[in-house]
């Protein structure tokens, strides 16, 4: 399994690309950054970041693309530049067909290093030490992209697990719901030319 990781920014969007199947050890394919100008226009940059995608994309050629999952910050500047970044990785990988997971922070973290609450430089330590790098990658985007492709390949199977289960179960009660309700018998009426003969009125013989 060969997984794109991208860790989504405006300036700076980290990409990494991991190759691998969880229980064996993990390859480092490629890591880097797409860096935008920050005093360009906003349409422009996220054209640069297209195109810059688009060439890990055609150079690594991933079968999956894993991206963080943008969560509220309280500086709205910054998540609005995330969310637009994270929107052209969703957009590159789905124009190629190729599957697109989210994963949040803290999934990514408790991948990792086994804390949700773990920092970067914890983050970086352990990518290092999967993938037997000499050194941490830098910027941090780098790493953080590495250790979202490193999560998806470890939580892959067991999200295929989760949903072939629920397809099976979607399977089966399919032919409950689809099932005909039962019909009424049709009330008879009378022959063309005949009238049916009014009821007796009770306690009266007819």
């Amino acid at each position: 399994m060969r997984v794109l990781g991208v860790d989504p920014g405006l300036t700076r969007c980290g990409v990494g690309v991991v190759e691998g199947v969880a229980g064996r050890p993990l390859t480092m394919i490629g890591v880097g950054v797409v860096r935008t100008p920050a005093d360009a226009d906003l349409g422009r940059r996220l054209v640069a970041l297209e195109e810059g995608l688009e060439q890990w994309l055609d150079e690594h050629r991933p079968e999956f693309v894993a991206v963080e999952r943008v969560f509220s910050q309280h500086n709205v500047r910054t998540v609005m530049g995330t969310a637009q970044a994270s929107a052209v990785a969703l957009l590159c990988a789905s124009r190629r067909g190729l599957p697109v997971a989210l994963h949040t922070p803290s999934e990514v973290k408790a991948a990792v290093t086994g804390s949700g609450r773990a920092d970067k430089a914890q983050v970086g330590a352990m990518v290092t030490r999967l993938l037997r790098l000499d050194a941490p990658p830098k910027p941090a985007d780098a790493a953080d992209a590495l250790a979202l492709a490193i999560c998806h390949i470890w939580r892959a199977p067991a999200q295929n697990r989760l949903q072939q289960a629920v397809a099976r179960h979607a399977g089966a009660a399919a032919p409950a719901e689809r099932r005909p309700a039962a019909r009424r018998p049709a009330a008879r009426t009378p022959a063309a030319g005949t009238t049916a003969a009014p009821n007796p009125p009770k306690g009266r013989p007819a």
